[in-house]
């Protein structure tokens, strides 16, 4: 106000039209990301790296007051990067979010993550903090996800990306959103997890994609061999001796290499895949080790995971 007093009508006119381009331009530098989800799924640790990425970040923000928000983000000189969680604690008001996140894209430009999981490893989550759901305590927690996730669902489908976090800890799910978010303009934000497996123990329930690798020599059958892993130098060293052995390494890598970034425009976050073999001590356990040599070599994050192999 005092500003207003010390200037004239033109000079107050030029600058509101400045001001205004300013505020245009920085609108398009602009970035809001809507953090949704489940109970349980880990929202406040997706917050908690968007805001270690230097993102200004609030909790809860009630409904209404989000185009309120991307305007005043979208006219900041000092705020480029904002984050913001919304969930089912905000009530009936979400329902709303639909077609406020619409009217917000016109704003700012605005992306929504969807965080879920399988609803035992949330009962298990739920059970270990001893809190309740935010849906109230006069139905189960079982019951009161069935509900939340029947009343999401609209949400879940206008997602930009839905990451289920049942297969991360704590620290691998803020380590994928860090490094998702930080290297978006390379392309390559998605985490692959090369999975070892044995038949015998069953298939991994969270695999994309599974290949048997049974047909390779099993090194179980050499006395020596047995006790090791495929991890062993000479058991790998066994295990690739084996022309078929190296063909299929190069093979799945390519296709793998071919693959990712279909699944990367698809919006997909993750991909785990699994290799089995009858125990999952040898063969499956070198083919995942070897693979996933060449996809971070192709410039892809990938974990390894022995699912069955002792030690």
């Amino acid at each position: 106000m005092a500003l207003r007093r010390l200037t004239g009508k033109t000079k107050e006119r030029g600058r509101k039209a400045r001001g205004g381009a300013v505020a245009r331009d920085r609108g398009r530098r602009a970035e809001l990301v809507i953090i949704t989800g489940m109970s349980g799924s880990g929202k406040a640790s997706v917050l908690k790296a968007f805001e270690d990425l230097g993102y200004y970040c609030v909790d809860n923000l009630p409904v209404g007051l989000i185009p309120q928000f991307a305007e005043l983000a979208g006219q900041s000189s000092e705020i480029e990067r904002t984050a913001l969680v919304v969930d089912v604690r905000e009530g009936a008001q979400l329902d709303d979010l639909p077609k406020i996140v619409k009217s917000v894209r016109r704003i700012l430009p605005t992306k929504m993550i969807f965080l879920e999981a399988a609803d035992s490893v949330l009962l298990r989550r739920f059970s270990e903090t001893r809190r309740p759901h935010p849906l109230g305590t006069k139905t189960s927690v079982k019951a009161s996800l069935a509900a939340e996730r029947e009343h999401l669902r609209p949400i879940r489908a206008m997602a930009d990306l839905v990451i289920d976090t049942s297969k991360f800890n704590v620290h691998e799910l803020r380590s994928h959103i860090t490094e998702g978010f930080q290297k978006q303009e390379a392309g390559n934000n998605i985490l692959v997890s090369c999975v070892s497996f044995g038949f015998r123990h069953g298939l991994p329930e969270d695999a994309d994609l599974v290949f048997d690798v049974r047909f390779l020599p099993n090194p179980h059958f050499v006395p020596e061999f047995r006790p090791l892993t495929g991890r062993d130098p000479k058991v790998a060293k066994y295990i690739r001796s084996f022309p078929q052995t190296k063909e299929f390494i190069n093979r799945i890598s390519k296709l793998l290499v071919y693959l990712l970034p279909h699944y990367i425009r698809e919006g997909k976050s993750y991909l785990t895949i699994s290799f089995g073999c009858t125990g999952g001590q040898h063969r499956s356990v070198m083919i995942a080790e070897d693979v996933s040599k060449h996809l971070g070599k192709a410039g892809y994050r990938v974990k390894v995971v022995h699912r069955d192999s002792p030690g």
